[in-house]
């Protein structure tokens, strides 16, 4: 995506080497990346504003939770699921 992701995805891969573990650096699609900054700035616009960074974490479990049940999925479908959950988080904001 940039050089401080390409930077940060390394950090991973060789991290994971350390524990003995062979990863493909992590990857971040722009779209998706945009969407969770998205999330993010809706958390961090809510009540909760203190756990958006976590907020990003979980979704990116939660992302890679419904890959493993479902199989691959492209950038479009992790942005439409990722929408879907900061859509629900604005509408309950701003009904709060």
């Amino acid at each position: 995506m940039n050089p401080f992701f390409d930077r940060i995805a390394s950090l991973f891969r060789d991290g994971a080497a350390r524990r003995g573990a062979t990863i493909a650096p992590p990857e971040l699609d722009g779209a998706v990346a945009e969407e969770l900054l998205q999330l993010t700035r809706v958390v961090a616009h809510g009540k909760e504003r203190s756990f958006a960074p976590l907020a990003s974490f979980t979704a990116g479990v939660a992302v890679e939770r419904l890959r493993a049940a479902r199989g691959a999925l492209d950038a479009g479908a992790t942005v439409e699921y990722l929408r879907e959950v900061r859509e629900t988080l604005e509408r309950e904001n701003a009904g709060g």
